[in-house]
Formats: structure tokens, sequence, C-alpha cells
């Protein structure tokens, strides 16, 4: 097994899982590698150098990004959505950081809310004005429904999703 590090034209980066060198080449020529964050198939692989483990490196962890500052709430926002802000006192968020915050942001919204899909706008008027319980929800609005939910005082969001968590990985 090849674990190798690649990136898209967009500058993120992830790991692709090969059973070897070869299979990685035919994927790309097949154009059937893409970024998880934004679906680009213009996808190359970054140079890495080599790790030997041995008992004395066994030991050594490596902080999850997501661990190294606790969540603050955002002044003005409401509810189980909140956001982490970095300290002014700290050094920028590296772009990978900032990717890995996003994408357990993303993943904590769809283990948290049910998925209505096309049916957004309906149900989201239904749990307003009484007619169904409550409940986080998530799903599809277009720009003019999201902006008639809005006139009517129903507070919704977009949220981009990557292609790669709107379904089953396979």
């Amino acid at each position: 097994m090849k674990v190798l590090n690649l990136c898209c034209s967009s500058d993120h980066r992830f790991e692709g899982w090969f059973a070897s060198e070869d299979d990685y080449r035919s994927q790309i020529e097949r154009d059937l590698i893409e970024c998880p964050m934004c679906g680009d198939k213009t996808v190359h692989r970054l140079p890495t150098a080599p790790h030997v483990l041995t008992s004395s490196s066994r030991a050594v962890s490596v902080p999850h990004p997501m661990k190294e500052r606790p969540a603050q709430p955002r002044p003005g926002t409401v509810g189980e959505a909140t956001a982490s802000r970095p300290s002014t006192t700290e050094g920028p968020i590296d772009q990978l950081t900032l990717q890995s915050a996003w994408l357990c942001a993303v993943q904590h919204v769809i283990n948290h809310t049910d998925d209505v899909g096309s049916r957004f706008a309906e149900e989201a008027r239904r749990m307003h004005y009484g007619e169904a319980d409550e409940r986080p929800i998530r799903g599809q609005a277009t720009s003019d429904e999201a902006r008639a939910l809005h006139e009517e005082g129903i507070e919704v969001m977009a949220l981009p999703m990557p292609a790669a968590l709107k379904g089953p990985v396979q």
C-alpha cells in the first residue's frame, strides 16, 4: 500500500492510498482521482520524505489541529453553530489546519442534522410556523428560496459541502 500526499489546483492537500505506483499512475491517467474538498480532477503528487518507524519515533505524537485550540464562540452566534477564531497573539493558521477545522465542522453538521434534501424550504417553514417539531435540518434551497425564507424571518445559512461528504466514500 502506498500513501501519497496529493494536491489539487486550488492547493487543497490530501492523502491518496494506492496499491502501487502503477495504480496511482493508472488512476491519474483515467481521471479517477479528485480533490475531496472541491472535486477538482487536476491533481498532482507532492514530494514526500521517507519515514522509517523506529521505537523512538513511535513515542512522537502529532497534535490534532482541532485539539490545539479550544473552540471559542464568536459574538452574535446562536445555537450549536459556533466557530473558533484564532487569537491575535498567535501566528496565522496554516491552510491544512483551516481545511481540517472546516471538514470537522461540516462533519459535525452532517452528524447532527436531518437531511431533508430539496424539501428544505418547505420543512423550515413548517417548523417556523409550528406545524412541525423543531429540529436541526440541512438540505438544498435555491437562492430565491433562501431569500424568501430570510424575508419571512427564518434564518438559514449556506454551507458548501465537499463532494466526498455528500455520499458514501468508496
